[in-house]
């Protein structure tokens, strides 16, 4: 198996670019040295440090890109998958993304009536070479957010898969993952916008690349 291609830069997973290196330089502290301890610490660089918004998400070629994602300060599972792996890159740590379709049972009433219920399709992650094996990561819920919606915020050692947690703190459903597209060495844009336009049209403003205005954290409250 070669891992060339989990470390190529590419048209989104753009490490190469001058915002995502002066993320990972911020991101990591000096007593991070090996690439466990320097995936974990991006891991919460970008779970943390990028805002998480479904609301307003640009789609285009451009706002899903790494080095865009960085200078925005936010994105949904997608922005924040891409630009994970790029940081990951750019430190010669092997990353692809995994793009899978999830039911989300704490989605507000507003999001679901945009959603057209409470399956969410392209929900984006990462995997992450390690130790010699994949292990999987979530940096998408921010902790603040997690707050808010009573969440339990999702954690990573570098060791085990950090995919999601089936209940909130309350013992309430919260997520399950329904179906596994694959893994892939750079973001498949034409397919997964297409099914996302399918799946929620509703969900983007009319023919953009953005999806309807809004906001996570007032919909909480």
């Amino acid at each position: 198996m070669t891992l060339q291609p989990a470390l190529a830069a590419t048209e989104f997973i753009d490490h190469d670019s001058p915002e995502v290196r002066d993320f990972v330089r911020r991101a990591l502290p000096a007593s991070a040295t090996t690439p466990t301890e320097r995936a974990v610490a991006l891991y919460y660089a970008v779970r943390d440090g990028i805002r998480y918004e479904v609301y307003g998400a640009d789609l285009s070629r451009e706002g899903l890109r790494a080095g865009q994602v960085v200078r925005t300060g936010s994105g949904m599972c997608l922005h924040k998958s891409v630009l994970y792996a790029a940081g990951l890159r750019s430190l010669g740590i092997p990353a692809r993304l995994v793009l899978t379709d999830v039911r989300n049972h704490l989605a507000s009433e507003r999001l679901k009536e945009l959603l057209g219920g409470d399956v969410f399709h392209q929900h984006g992650l990462t995997s992450v070479w390690l130790e010699g094996r994949w292990v999987k990561a979530t940096p998408v819920f921010n902790k603040t957010l997690c707050k808010l919606y009573r969440m339990a915020p999702l954690d990573f050692d570098g060791t085990a898969d950090s995919l999601h947690h089936p209940f909130d703190l309350k013992g309430r459903r919260q997520m399950e993952f329904l179906r596994t597209h694959g893994e892939f060495d750079d973001l498949p844009y034409e397919w997964v916008i297409g099914d996302l336009r399918a799946a929620h049209p509703r969900l983007f403003e009319g023919e953009g690349d953005r999806f309807a205005e809004g906001s996570l954290v007032g919909e909480a409250a």
